[in-house]
């Protein structure tokens, strides 16, 4: 893939204010704007534009990344996007959130046909990729389109994904993609798959489990058998992680789930403490810390 040329605006002078985002030969405009800051964006020509929005936040119950995916048309009043980012603002149901990413055009080209298929399309890759829960109700309708307008809008779709990962939402990421490696292990550093073996004297089962070694951590994959039984010395942010994660009853993982440190991933395995640098291996054997050391 080629690189990409990104511009970032920073519209309050700090990182954590609003953002305008643009790339170039694309005319598509992102915003990210906090919830705090919306009254700031009024008289902005291209928010009474319609496009379509995001709203990030984060459950005070289950400490979850939540996302509500919607549109918004323009009307003839000159109300469109950033009018209905305060419609939210004031709903009792959505105080979830506290920043939105919203996407418009520079030539004001969004039609009501082209945010519904931006729209359900944005939330079909967001559910697949499982990073975040989706908190739409209803299922939005495609539309109706061309094949022309399809290949248009997919395009945009493609350089949307860009935009909002680099704006801090890796919303359409999913946290590991097997893929068969075509050097051996040892030299592919990127996507490393690595292996953890034992047999549990807690439970009597055989631990079996499978992690991704990604840019953002170690991904415990869905599949692997993990621990049933936590040890009294467990570490309590892993407790948590494991009450949390989704396991049937034979101690299989139900999702891909990230930790920041190998140690951290074999200790949700293995539910104790562990040194995970040298608990993951190749397939061939080879340790985490002996690849690390010849690295």
């Amino acid at each position: 893939m080629r690189g990409k040329s990104i511009n970032l605006f920073l519209m309050d002078g700090t990182p954590n204010g609003r953002m305008k985002c643009t790339l170039a030969n694309w005319t598509g405009v992102a915003y990210k704007i906090p919830r705090t800051e919306l009254d700031k964006c009024k008289g902005r020509g291209d928010l009474s534009q319609s496009g379509v929005y995001f709203l990030f936040g984060t459950s005070d119950q289950t400490g979850e990344n939540i996302v509500y995916i919607g549109q918004a048309g323009a009307r003839k009043n000159g109300e469109g996007i950033l009018y209905r980012l305060q419609e939210h603002k004031r709903n009792p149901n959505k105080d979830y959130w506290t920043e939105a990413v919203v996407f418009t055009t520079s030539n004001n080209s969004f039609g009501p046909t082209e945010i519904s298929y931006l729209e359900n399309r944005f939330c079909a890759l967001a559910t697949e990729a499982k990073r975040y829960l989706v908190k739409n109700g209803n299922d939005p309708t495609s539309g109706n389109i061309t094949e022309e307008k399809e290949s248009e809008l997919e395009e945009f779709i493609d350089y949307a994904k860009i935009v909002i990962g680099t704006l801090g939402h890796k919303i359409f990421e999913k946290l590991a993609e097997l893929k068969v490696p075509c050097e051996p292990l040892d030299i592919v550093r990127d996507d490393l798959v690595l292996h953890l073996k034992r047999k549990s004297k807690k439970s009597g089962l055989l631990i079996e489990a499978m992690c991704k070694q990604t840019s953002e951590g170690f991904v415990v994959l869905n599949g692997s058998r993990i621990e049933t039984i936590d040890s009294e010395s467990i570490p309590v942010g892993i407790k948590n992680s494991r009450k949390k994660a989704s396991i049937d009853q034979s101690g299989i993982l139900q999702e891909d789930i990230l930790f920041r440190s190998p140690s951290y991933a074999a200790a949700f395995v293995i539910g104790g403490h562990v040194n995970g640098l040298t608990e993951w291996k190749t397939e061939d054997g080879k340790t985490l810390k002996e690849i690390e050391t010849c690295g």
